[in-house]
């Protein structure tokens, strides 16, 4: 072939111009543990080395049980370096599931937070095909255990430093699987280059106003770092030399000392995680604190009362799209040629949409015949896309690939319209939308329209059977203040008049609740809501 030389979009390639350029950054966790972004680097090429020394090969799948703390961030680097796979175990799964997970990904080592050895030794004898355990404590201490045989994590940090290999950069860097709401979790894998091409795409759109990231920013991710590689956002902020700060287990008080002690400027999070750092009842003496703070919501849609009460504290929030599928981003709501003509608080309803694809997305909604509908805002398709990240299968699982990828682009089963100004709005996920005398009820915006009301909290919209529609919708609503049902009708009839909503989209029923009932990815698990009406196991 020649002198030339083939340059992979891997690990070992990727991220030398970070050590080089901010060696003195900072990896912040909780207040256990600071250190600058060289000495994160020589502990991750001496785990590399201690992961080679013990018997990890390239190809083996390594996962990992821990909350979002150093030995986590650790591992996302580490163990793709070595050539072999990192697979983020789930640990809202019940143990049944992290089993089965654990077993279909044929895991050969574990490394695994102390916390969360008595939840394994319970069933070890399952466990046959895990050759060795890595076990670490926060206090240094070596942590006995019927697990065989064991490693500790720090003593593998002694051994000697890894040169990383220089990987193909198609080499499979990660694996997981899917929340498993609607069935099994499905398995979904990404290469380095995947994660690469993802992470400088997604840098370049975080970029653009209002979230106008640089690198003095400070980020603190609250996506769970088992979930879809925390949004990718440990690999930008080293990449990018944004100071990063991890926060273990996620508690809105230490959350919130976090945001005021270290000066988080940025960060990734879900609905129900904005929502509780609002409503805590310590949030006043942050309030100093929350502004200028950026905010990306993703997961689920971001409601208009949600993002106006953020407003409020002066966070800048916007939302973003995507799924486990597709690494996961694919849209961020950031200002186009249309909306940046706009101030911040104009161009709300544009921001807390889905938004804009992020540059090398190329996305579509299209009708049943897979005809582009129009972008009118109104007209509802399937959005399918293509992008040079998106996972290729699901994990042994031909049938289920074959759906996802059907003609050639990946769908995503989620029903959106797209407005005049080129932003998505998703209206619903195909397995929640309600269709009521055969026609669609976007849930999505129903709930956004109820969450603009006073006195609501959180808010879901499922429908149950009927006998006469097909298919009727119910509103769950957890209160923040004093409100009524009909303070709710009220408000959507007046949305009525306006335009805004149909008549007959209105809800049959308003049940108030204390909290919603979650997922293991923290969204609102509208199946659970389903059941309560309907009585279903």
């Amino acid at each position: 072939m020649g002198p030339f030389y083939k340059y992979n979009l891997n690990f070992r390639n990727a991220f030398l111009t970070a050590v080089r350029n901010f060696p003195n950054r900072e990896i912040v966790y909780r207040d256990k543990k600071r250190y600058t972004f060289s000495e994160f680097y020589e502990r991750v090429l001496r785990l590399c080395g201690g992961l080679k020394e013990i018997g990890v090969k390239e190809g083996d799948v390594v996962a990992v049980i821990d909350w979002d703390t150093y030995v986590y961030m650790e591992s996302y680097f580490a163990i793709p370096m070595s050539g072999a796979t990192l697979h983020t175990v789930n640990i809202r799964y019940p143990p049944e599931l992290i089993y089965l997970t654990m077993s279909f990904a044929n895991d050969k080592y574990v490394i695994i937070r102390d916390e969360f050895v008595p939840i394994i030794e319970k069933n070890a004898p399952l466990f046959d095909f895990v050759k060795g355990w890595i076990i670490y404590s926060e206090e240094g201490r070596r942590v006995e255990t019927k697990l065989s045989p064991s490693y500790d994590y720090e003593d593998l940090v002694k051994r000697d430093r890894c040169e990383p290999p220089d990987l193909d950069e198609e080499t499979r860097a990660t694996l997981f699987f899917t929340s498993g709401t609607t069935g099994m979790p499905k398995g979904v894998s990404f290469t380095q280059r995947d994660l690469i091409l993802h992470a400088l795409s997604l840098s370049a759109s975080m970029k653009y106003r209002p979230i106008s990231l640089t690198d003095q920013d400070v980020f603190m991710s609250l996506v769970p770092m088992f979930h879809v590689h925390s949004w990718g956002m440990p690999y930008i902020a080293f990449m990018n030399g944004n100071k990063y700060v991890l926060p273990g287990r996620y508690e809105i008080k230490t959350i919130l000392e976090l945001i005021k002690r270290e000066r988080v400027t940025f960060s990734t999070m879900v609905p129900a995680i904005l929502y509780m750092i609002l409503n805590d009842p310590s949030v006043e003496e942050y309030r100093d604190y929350l502004r200028g703070w950026k905010v990306i919501i993703g997961g689920s849609a971001l409601p208009k009362g949600l993002a106006q009460k953020a407003v409020s504290y002066g966070i800048t929030v916007v939302g973003g799209y995507g799924l486990s599928e597709t690494c996961p981003v694919l849209t961020i709501s950031v200002m186009n040629d249309y909306t940046s003509k706009m101030s911040y608080q104009e161009a709300l309803d544009y921001l807390i949409s889905a938004g804009i694809p992020i540059p090398l997305v190329h996305l579509r909604v299209v009708d049943p015949s897979g005809k582009d509908v129009p972008w009118d805002g109104r007209s509802a398709g399937e959005v399918i896309v293509r992008a040079p990240w998106l996972t290729r299968e699901y994990y042994n699982d031909p049938e289920k690939t074959e759906e996802l990828w059907k003609d050639g682009w990946l769908h995503t089963g989620d029903l959106g319209v797209i407005d005049q100004y080129g932003y998505l709005h998703i209206v619903d996920r195909e397995k929640d939308a309600i269709k009521s005398g055969g026609e669609f009820i976007p849930s999505l915006l129903l709930e956004n329209a109820i969450s603009e009301v006073k006195g609501v909290g959180e808010v879901a919209v499922v429908g149950i059977p009927d006998p006469k529609w097909g298919e009727r919708p119910v509103a769950f609503v957890v209160k923040s203040g004093d409100i009524t049902e009909n303070d709710i009708i009220n408000h959507l009839n007046e949305l009525v008049k306006l335009g805004r909503i149909q008549k007959w989209w209105i809800p049959d029923r308003i049940l108030f609740i204390d909290s919603m009932p979650r997922t293991s990815t923290n969204k609102i698990d509208k199946k659970a809501l389903r059941n309560k009406i309907t009585g279903e196991s």
